[in-house]
C-alpha cells in the first residue's frame, strides 16, 4: 500500500462517502471506525476486497491504537471525520458527545504531534452548528462561536483543542465547517431519510415544532469532492466553511420531499404523501437557522458545489426506495424510527 489517508469514522454516512471518491481517485486510505450505532460496515461492503484499501476498527479514544496506526502505516493525511453528531442523542446523552468529540478529537491531536511526519495534514471536520442559530446572513469562518446544544458544544470545543494545538505546537491542521449534508448511506434518525423511509412504510411524517427551522443543505458528493480539493489545496492553519446552494426551511424541504415521493413512490391509497406530515412537540434549545458563507473557499481555492437541490433530493429518494434491505436492517436492529431527545417521555 502506497502511503495512505487516514480517514476516522470512514464507515459513517460522510466518511463512507469519502472513502470511496478517494480509492476512485487512485488514492490509498485506511479507514478507523468504532462502529457504533450509526458506523456500519455495510456502507463498506463493497469495498473490503479493494486494493489500496484497510479497515481497522478501533476508538479514536484509544490513544495507542492510533498511535500505532501512525507509527506502523505511516500515512500522509488524517481526515477526522469521526464523531457523535447527532443533536436529539446529545439531549438525551451528552457524555457520549464529550468522550468521543472532545477526548477522541484530543488524542488524535496528541498522537499527531508525537509522529512528525513530512508534508502532513490534519484536516479537522466540524459543524455550522458551532456559530449557532444566524438570524440573517450566513456565518464566515471568523463568526463568534454560539453553540446551543451538547453536541454543538462538544464540536465547538474540539475545534478550540485544533486551533490551540496549531499555535502552540505548529500541528498542521485545516479546519472545515460544513452546512446539513444529504445523500446516499445517512442514518435514517436524521431527516431526510427519516421522511424518505417512513414515508415508504406508510408512517406518519413528524416535523418539529411549526417547520419554521432553517437550514443549508449540500450534497454529499459534492461535501467529499470540497474535503478532497482542501486536502489538496487548503492553507494550513486555515478554516473553511463548506456551504451548499439552498436555504430552506423543514416543512418546505418535506413537502418537495413528498411531492418527489408522489411520483418515484406513490402512496396505496392515492393520496399525496404530504396529508401524512403532522406537526410534533420542538426539540429543547432548537435553533432556527442555520448559513455558512462559502466565499472564502469559492475566491481562494475555487471550489464550489454543483449539485443542484432538487436533483439531489431526487437522487436521495431513489437511493432509499432502491436499498431497502440497507435501511430495514438498521431499523429492526439499530434504530426502530422513534422519537429521540425529548427531556420527558410520554
Amino acid at each position: 500500500m502506497k502511503q495512505p489517508i487516514l480517514v476516522t469514522g470512514g464507515a459513517g454516512f460522510i466518511g463512507s462517502n469519502l472513502v470511496r471518491l478517494l480509492l476512485n481517485s487512485g488514492e490509498s486510505v485506511i479507514t478507523l471506525d468504532a462502529l457504533t450505532y450509526a458506523g456500519n460496515s455495510a456502507n463498506l461492503e463493497n469495498l473490503k476486497n479493494a486494493d489500496q484499501y484497510e479497515f481497522v476498527q478501533g476508538s479514536i479514544t484509544d490513544q495507542n491504537l492510533i498511535s500505532d496506526l501512525l507509527e506502523k502505516r505511516q500515512p500522509k493525511a488524517i481526515i477526522h471525520l469521526a464523531a457523535e453528531s447527532h443533536v436529539d442523542r446529545s439531549i438525551a446523552d451528552a457524555g457520549a458527545f464529550i468522550k468521543t468529540n472532545l477526548e477522541g478529537t484530543y488524542y488524535l491531536l496528541e498522537a499527531t504531534r508525537q509522529y512528525n511526519a513530512d508534508e502532513f495534514r490534519f484536516i479537522h471536520i466540524s459543524t455550522d452548528e458551532v456559530f449557532g442559530s444566524i438570524e440573517t446572513g450566513a456565518a464566515s469562518e471568523t463568526a463568534p462561536y454560539r453553540p446551543n446544544s451538547p453536541y454543538a458544544a462538544s464540536k465547538a470545543g474540539a475545534d478550540h483543542l485544533v486551533r490551540a494545538w496549531r499555535q502552540t505546537y505548529g500541528l498542521p491542521v485545516i479546519i472545515t465547517n460544513y452546512c446539513n449534508n444529504y445523500g446516499p448511506y445517512q442514518f435514517p434518525e436524521k431527516l431526510i431519510p427519516l421522511m424518505i423511509t417512513k414515508a415508504i412504510q406508510g408512517n406518519l411524517l413528524p416535523v418539529y415544532g411549526n417547520g419554521e427551522h432553517t437550514r443549508q443543505w449540500i450534497y454529499v458528493e459534492d461535501h467529499c469532492q470540497a474535503l478532497k480539493h482542501i486536502l489538496e489545496h487548503g492553507e494550513i492553519g486555515e478554516s473553511y466553511n463548506i456551504g451548499g446552494n439552498t436555504i430552506i426551511d423543514n416543512l418546505s424541504l418535506v413537502k418537495s420531499l413528498c411531492a418527489i415521493l408522489d411520483e418515484l413512490h406513490p402512496r396505496k391509497d392515492g393520496q399525496p404523501h404530504e396529508t401524512a406530515i403532522t406537526m410534533v412537540e420542538d426539540r429543547p434549545g432548537h435553533d432556527l437557522r442555520y448559513a455558512l458563507d462559502r466565499s472564502k473557499i469559492e475566491n481562494t481555492l475555487h471550489w464550489y458545489p454543483t449539485t443542484k437541490f432538487e436533483d439531489g433530493l431526487r437522487q436521495t429518494a431513489a437511493w432509499y426506495l432502491d436499498h431497502r434491505p440497507w435501511w430495514q436492517e438498521l431499523l429492526k436492529n439499530r434504530y426502530k424510527g422513534e422519537r429521540l431527545g425529548l427531556l420527558h417521555q410520554d
